[in-house]
């Protein structure tokens, strides 16, 4: 449930949880109704998915289960993703940052379980969304500007904390972006 009474609080730590808690909340409302075939569904060719672990692919595989996500070599892949492979990279991404600002900083991304199906992937990316959403809640305001409060990655530990949040943000805007054209785009292909 999105606080709407965060708009209207003037501080930086109501503005990143307000950007976020509103984005996931269009977000989430699109994932709602995703499909089996719109989640694995491949705009053109072959597209960056999530397989079964053995599946034979020339990508790497990334997640620690039966199910696992084609990761390219190249920092700026340009070929097409599925749904599934854009929900597995936002699972893996707040899952980490969760697991290393508020959990026991134990797990990375190659840690997480991915799953072959819309409905356990949207349910698992909601629960880290909303983890993540509940440790930023739980903070006091000045620590929006703590460094190193993520140690996730060597550059969350060299940033102020609310820059980590303004990312994780970009990620959520950028890469449901995509989920919702995709959809769309399937729509309109069926």
């Amino acid at each position: 449930m999105f606080d709407w009474e965060l708009l209207h609080e003037p501080s930086a730590m109501a503005m990143v949880r307000g950007q976020l808690g509103f984005s996931w909340l269009v977000l989430s409302g699109r994932l709602a109704r995703l499909t089996d075939e719109e989640y694995f569904w491949q705009p053109r060719g072959e597209a960056l998915t999530v397989v079964r672990r053995h599946y034979p692919s020339h990508y790497r595989s990334q997640g620690a289960g039966e199910w696992v996500a084609q990761w390219p070599d190249e920092p700026d892949h340009r070929g097409p993703r599925t749904i599934a492979w854009l929900i597995a990279h936002l699972t893996e991404t707040f899952f980490e940052r969760w697991e290393w600002t508020f959990g026991p900083r134990e797990q990375g991304r190659g840690d997480i379980t991915l799953h072959g199906n819309a409905r356990d992937a949207v349910a698992w990316l909601t629960h880290w969304v909303e983890a993540w959403q509940d440790g930023i809640a739980a903070l006091m305001e000045d620590q929006v500007t703590v460094t190193g409060l993520s140690q996730a990655t060597a550059l969350d530990a060299e940033e102020p904390f609310g820059h980590v949040v303004l990312r994780l943000n970009r990620e959520l805007i950028h890469h449901g972006s995509e989920i919702m054209t995709l959809q769309d785009l399937y729509g309109t292909a069926a």
